[in-house]
């Protein structure tokens, strides 16, 4: 019968924290600058004010179109609003008046 005898090596002990410390430095790495990271978290944020600015603005345009077309709907119809539809689309200008055009 014959034995043979193995020295333990310390580097067997250092496989599994390798492993664990390579796994740990990817996900780590990828927790800063990845595509849902620290870093991207800056940039969506910059979009979304200005996103929220354009929001803003086109809300405001809508608003402004809605009191014209309130001004424009049958039995409410005004003078003025009348008479600028007519002006513009005619490009009607009598002589003592200034005409500004968009």
């Amino acid at each position: 019968m014959s034995t043979k005898q193995h020295r333990k090596s310390h580097m067997g002990r250092l496989i599994v924290p390798a492993i664990s410390c390579s796994f740990l430095a990817y996900f780590a790495f990828h927790a800063q600058s990845g595509r849902f990271g620290l870093e991207a978290k800056s940039v969506l944020a910059t979009e979304l004010v200005q996103a929220e600015a354009r929001y803003a603005k086109l809300l405001q345009d809508r608003q402004s179109l809605e009191r014209r077309v309130q001004l424009l709907h049958d039995g409410t119809l005004e003078r003025d609003m009348i008479d600028e539809r007519a002006r513009e689309s005619l490009g009607f200008v009598a002589a003592d008046e200034i005409a500004i055009l968009k």
